[in-house]
């Protein structure tokens, strides 16, 4: 046995008794409802509470994060230790819930082009679970093409002043702050005059307003600047170069988005074993419906195939943690196999599967239902499926800017 092998298992029994200790048993398979549920929740409290304190004070909410800023310093083999040990125990890890956008797009953003002043600043409040980050990218007029985007920031002495509206800023309701494009110089093209901003949301010039969606949940926000205000030492990056940054954070993001999560919390068990308990199996344990079995298992196919590209990825990668453009093939990947496993749930599921509320209908299957409506938006944020094909096209296959003349 490797030295490496032995010091891994050394962890791991580390890990194992000091979750004995410390995880709350009533948690035990609580999945994130405890932590306020898909939207998070502005009070944590009890055993919740506890449990999001005790990991934070080790580190490990954001376990390979550096120790000095409140992370858990581990490589990613001794990360991967924990995950599963914490799956063992039916444990989740909830601080990436709790901090919004703050652990998978703006904090890996400020450790690499942020001042050690902002690091230490920002960095141990998202690691604690306790600051909740938003962010202010889309707005009205400025979507898929962001570069448009109008929302403004004006020097004003020490600080800077913002005006304008955003919309689609999931949490802006229950974030602390906020990272922000905004337009710093309106003379020159349109990428080359936007600078990112980080700015306190519990301030007089912010305002939001939840929009409510079909599945019922309101996690996205329209959010108004009026005379907002940051500091000048929240100016993450250059001065007009927030285009770069900005980039990179959307890199960041789909990177967290590969994992093809299902579309519902409530998924149990295999697919396969749920569409049998709605569509009845043959003599000899077969799904009684041939097409349908033939189409599950093509999506098992598919989600397999998903599974060892990022295995594949990962192991090119060589430990690299740098984000590259592949992340925009797996994101593309993962929303194909969640939305495809929801309308196949949906369909075994038959008149079962039109359920909104009410005792003819099952908490899951109301939960499935809210699931379907709410995956349609994977295909969106985050870029959306079409860009992620442009991104492929053009930074890995090589393919020109346009591919028709005329």
């Amino acid at each position: 046995m490797t030295e490496q092998a032995i010091n891994l298992d050394t962890f791991r029994a580390e890990v194992a008794g000091w979750l004995q200790e410390n995880f709350p048993e009533n948690l035990k398979g609580q999945g994130i409802a405890p932590f306020g549920g898909v939207e998070g929740d502005r009070v944590v409290e009890g055993d919740a509470a506890l449990w999001r304190d005790r990991l934070a004070s080790r580190g490990w909410g954001t376990p390979t994060w550096p120790a000095d800023l409140g992370g858990g310093g581990l490589n990613h083999e001794e990360a991967k230790v924990l995950s599963e040990e914490m799956h063992h125990v039916g444990a989740i890890n909830p601080i990436p819930l709790l901090a919004g956008m703050g652990v998978t797009m703006v904090g890996p953003t400020i450790m690499e082009y942020g001042t050690e002043d902002q690091k230490k600043r920002h960095i141990p409040g998202i690691c604690s679970g306790k600051v909740r980050w938003c962010l202010g990218y889309s707005e009205p007029n400025a979507g898929s093409d962001l570069a448009s985007l109008a929302t403004k920031a004006e020097e004003n002495g020490d600080h800077w002043l913002i005006n304008g509206q955003k919309v689609w800023t999931s949490g802006a309701d229950i974030s602390q702050w906020c990272g922000a494009l905004v337009r710093t110089d309106s003379g020159v093209k349109k990428r080359d005059g936007i600078s990112f901003l980080m700015l306190k949301m519990d301030q007089p010039g912010v305002e939001t307003r939840p929009i409510k969606l079909i599945a019922g949940a309101s996690p996205f926000c329209e959010t108004f600047f009026n005379d907002a205000r940051a500091e000048k030492d929240d100016l993450l990056g250059a001065l007009n170069d927030g285009w770069s940054v900005g980039k990179r954070l959307l890199q960041y993001e789909r990177a967290s988005q590969t994992g093809a999560r299902p579309t519902s919390n409530k998924v149990s068990g295999s697919l396969q074993s749920l569409a049998k308990s709605y569509v009845g199996e043959t003599a000899t344990g077969e799904l009684a419906d041939a097409d349908l079995r033939v189409r599950i298992a093509d999506h098992l196919m598919h989600t397999r195939a998903h599974g060892l590209t990022i295995a594949r990825i990962t192991a090119e990668a060589k430990g690299n943690p740098e984000v590259s453009a592949a992340a925009s093939i797996l994101k593309n990947s993962a929303t194909r196999v969640s939305q495809e496993r929801a309308e196949l749930t949906l369909e075994f599921m038959g008149h079962q599967g039109l359920g909104w509320e009410g005792d003819d209908f099952s908490e899951d299957e109301i939960e499935h239902v809210r699931g379907w409506l709410g995956g349609k938006a994977i295909s969106i944020y985050g870029g959306s499926f079409e860009i992620q094909n442009n991104i492929i096209a053009k930074n890995i296959l090589g393919l020109p800017e346009t591919t028709q003349k005329g």
